[in-house]
């Protein structure tokens, strides 16, 4: 498990973002680049929305952020991010058809649900966002690739 507390301000995403893409090494999936855009993506956009939304109009807090990946099974890892927050509550059931004419803004539930497995949340306080991805194992690498 990786605990990463990083206050609820939007200059702190990149370094959690950087944390983030570095967890999605430890998967081993078999397309490692695809894997980890599409978590980071995810995750990026989560994170975006408890500090634009979550975070509007009330008193900014830390965002906990931690990550855990297992074994599925003989074929299948996956990697869970829990983002916890002190914002204010939504329902991200009240998201999940596309509106008829595509916003400009609004669509980061719909972009989190396209690249993760897996979407819960539990209304707090404090608020937990959990992000699921899983992925066919990679081939083991018995040291770091040469670059």
């Amino acid at each position: 498990m990786i605990t990463l507390l990083v206050p609820g301000s939007i200059e702190y995403r990149d370094i959690a973002v950087r944390v983030v893409g570095g967890a999605c090494k430890f998967v081993e999936a078999k397309d490692p680049d695809q894997f980890a855009t599409e978590v980071v993506s995810a995750f990026s956009e989560a994170f975006n929305n408890i500090v634009l939304h979550g975070y509007d109009g009330v008193p900014r807090r830390d965002i906990e952020i931690r990550i855990g990946y297992r074994s599925v099974d003989a074929q299948t890892r996956e990697l869970s991010i829990e983002l916890e927050d002190e914002g204010r509550v939504f329902d991200p059931g009240q998201y999940l058809e596309l509106p008829d004419e595509m916003p400009e803004r609004g669509m980061g539930l719909f972009i989190i649900r396209s690249f993760v497995d897996e979407l819960r949340y539990v209304a707090g306080p404090p608020n937990v966002l959990t992000l699921v991805k899983r992925c066919p194992h990679g081939e083991r690498r018995s040291s770091p690739p040469n670059r």
